[in-house]
């Protein structure tokens, strides 16, 4: 329902000290692209705040009025104008999987190409798989707790032995850096080979054998990514990593 001539929208929302309402910038931006002319009115203390909602019987703010209608906050101003809601944050998501292996991927594109001026497939693939391991480490190790706490419902080590849970991001980042150096593969190799190994046997027992529906700590604790395919791939790649790695050393 897009406007057709320049209409004006009324737009109640928080801008205080302490807080700047994200939605309520969304809101301004989505209506001023839909065209209309905004009459913005920043509520710039709690108790303003509170007075608006008792006066409308509304619990959140941003609040938008269209034609003297309430439309309601940010979602509800989408749905206004035909546009699907934003992601619901308890819904899965492969979306952060799939931002680190594109963003990682072309990063070893580029890596290879600076360095040899070519695009060397098997180069490519370390790099690639190198990249991914040391972001997904970062991720991980942004918060330890919130990541055990995933880790550890069905990595089957983690389960027996919290620690690994804490020990398992570092040891991913060194297996990523060593592969990038392409060096102390005696070292790397194993540690790489032995996480993917324990990472790989844990999630297929989780989710084709006991079929549980489990979300993944792959790229961090609270994280909505589905424990499935791409976690078993993940690790699948890592161990191919170890190995190629090891064969390497004796071609």
């Amino acid at each position: 329902m897009k406007a057709t001539q320049k209409q004006k929208a009324l737009l109640y929302r928080m801008v205080t000290k302490e807080h700047i309402c994200p939605f309520g910038i969304k809101s301004k931006d989505l209506l001023e692209r839909e065209g209309y002319e905004v009459e913005d009115h920043p509520l710039s203390t709690r108790e303003e705040a509170d007075k608006f909602k008792d006066k409308y019987e509304v619990n959140t703010t941003p609040q938008t009025f269209i034609n003297h209608q309430r439309i309601g906050g940010y979602d509800d101003l989408r749905a206004y104008f035909g546009k699907e809601r934003q992601q619901n944050k308890n819904e899965t998501s492969y979306t952060p999987v799939v931002a680190v292996f594109a963003v990682t991927f072309l990063m070893a594109i580029a890596a290879v190409w600076s360095i040899t001026n070519s695009f060397a497939p098997i180069a490519i693939i370390e790099l690639f798989i190198a990249f991914s391991m040391c972001v997904l480490a970062i991720l991980k190790l942004r918060d330890l707790f919130s990541f055990s706490n995933m880790f550890i419902t069905y990595d089957l080590l983690g389960m027996r032995w919290v620690r690994y849970a804490y020990i398992y991001p570092f040891a991913e980042a060194l297996a990523g850096v060593g592969m990038i150096a392409n060096s102390l593969t005696l070292l790397v190799a194993p540690v790489a080979l032995f996480i993917g190994t324990i990472g790989a046997v844990s999630v297929f027992k989780a989710v084709y054998v006991d079929k549980r529906d489990l979300k993944c700590a792959c790229v961090g604790g609270n994280s909505n990514v589905p424990l499935g395919f791409v976690s078993l791939t993940e690790n699948i790649m890592m161990v191919a990593m170890a190995i190629w790695m090891l064969v390497k050393i004796y071609l």
